[in-house]
């Protein structure tokens, strides 16, 4: 497949970087509400988009539903400058797409694995699985114009190493960004898998909400922050690192040192804990049927058994839902968001898992902080994560490759 060359993205000038970041997460627009938004008057703003869609950059695409007069015709970052890869690194789940540079989904992949084999395992998985993609669309390696990598753990952004992971042994101080470059010219770009759900959901609102929360519960729990429209990643890269905040402090001890971190009692391998205990002493007959069977018990089984409306079940969900909130009523009170998303494989667990959490969060936080607060599950569920590594790839590549005159 033909595309345009990389070089064209090069030698931007700011006024040009800023005209495609709007445009992108704009969805498109028509020339005059892109003006507005960029606040430059209509003959700037005009000359940048023609000079871009005289460059290859920028593409018509199509017009818009008219509100009277001529319909307007819209503009979009141009397909045939190339792809963008997203790649989501769970602690157990892997997931690879493909993008059209206007994030159009063109392949995706997802696949269990067990982010403990270490990084020479993984990530030749992750190099074999984009080689499939690319090929199976018939692209090349020199068509990828960027890449845009999350994992479960903290990441230094301005280096893409990883920084003391707890749920990836092995992976401390490891470069993505370096065993990448060996098969690809284009810039890697490698953050905190939670912050990639905060962009994947601040790409599904165009930015509509300024100030919000992206909590992921699955083996850990963290949380993604939006600020005035941007994530915020704090000064060394790992803010919103919330799993490690004690909820009780004759808890059980955390693989990261402490006791009583939320994590260790909510997420999703305190849930199968508490689920083969409640199997066990014959707290529940249908998890202990699901032991006996399947040898082990997995949240989705102690979300089944919950909706079957197993006693032991919906009290283990209440408790991790309970304990979800109590942590995030202190965030809530400092942070004050409009909303609250929850994402990760407990997402999809059942009802009494948010009830609980939002019982926790409007019980312990102050009532100006809640008054209108919404928490819901996040509406791109497992899609998030990949959504997000291919915003990050498409937004930061704008950036390195805008270049001020």
């Amino acid at each position: 497949m033909e595309t345009l060359s990389l070089a064209r993205f090069k030698a931007l000038s700011l006024d040009e970087v800023r005209v495609l970041e709007t445009i992108f997460w704009s969805a498109g627009g028509s020339r005059y509400s892109l003006a507005d938004r960029l606040g430059y008057s209509k003959s700037k703003s005009n000359a940048l988009m023609a000079g871009l869609v005289e460059q290859g950059l920028l593409a018509e695409s199509g017009l818009q539903d008219s509100s009277g007069g001529r319909r307007a015709g819209t503009l979009q970052l141009h397909g045939g400058l190339g792809v963008f890869v997203g790649v989501d690194i769970g602690a157990a789940s892997l997931a690879v797409a493909l993008f059209h540079p206007d994030l159009a989904l063109l392949a995706q992949h997802a696949e269990p694995i067990d982010v403990r084999k270490g990084p020479g395992v993984i990530l030749a998985r992750v190099r074999a699985v984009i080689r499939k993609l690319i090929a199976q669309c018939g692209f090349s390696a020199r068509d990828v114009l960027g890449i845009g990598i999350g994992v479960p753990g903290p990441v230094d952004f301005g280096t893409g190493q990883l920084v003391n992971p707890p749920l990836m042994p092995g992976w401390d101080g490891f470069s993505l960004r370096e065993d990448l470059r060996e098969d690809y010219s284009a810039p890697v770009f490698v953050d905190n898998d939670v912050n990639l759900l905060a962009l994947g959901e601040l790409w599904r609102l165009r930015r509509s909400l300024q100030n919000f929360l992206v909590i992921k519960v699955g083996t850990g729990i963290g949380c993604g922050i939006v600020c005035h429209g941007e994530v915020y990643r704090g000064a060394a890269g790992s803010a919103g690192d919330v799993g490690h905040i004690c909820v009780d402090q004759a808890g059980p001890r955390c693989h990261c040192g402490n006791v009583g971190c939320v994590e260790a009692m909510a997420a999703g391998p305190a849930i199968t804990r508490m689920a083969i205990e409640a199997a066990q002493d014959g707290a529940s007959p249908a998890l202990a049927d699901c032991l006996r069977v399947s040898g082990t018990i997995t949240v989705q089984d102690v979300g089944q058994a919950s909706r079957s409306g197993d006693a032991a079940a919906n009290g283990i969900l209440q408790r991790a839902g309970s304990l979800t909130g109590q942590m995030l009523a202190s965030v809530v009170n400092f942070f004050n968001p409009s909303h609250i998303f929850i994402g990760g494989r407990i997402a999809h667990i059942g009802p009494l898992f948010l009830a609980a959490v939002r019982q926790s969060v409007y019980q312990r936080s102050l009532a100006l902080s809640t008054r209108h607060l919404e928490i819901h599950y996040a509406p791109l569920g497992m899609q998030g994560g990949m959504v997000g590594a291919g915003v990050l790839a498409v937004q930061e590549t704008l950036k390195v490759k805008g270049v001020a005159p």
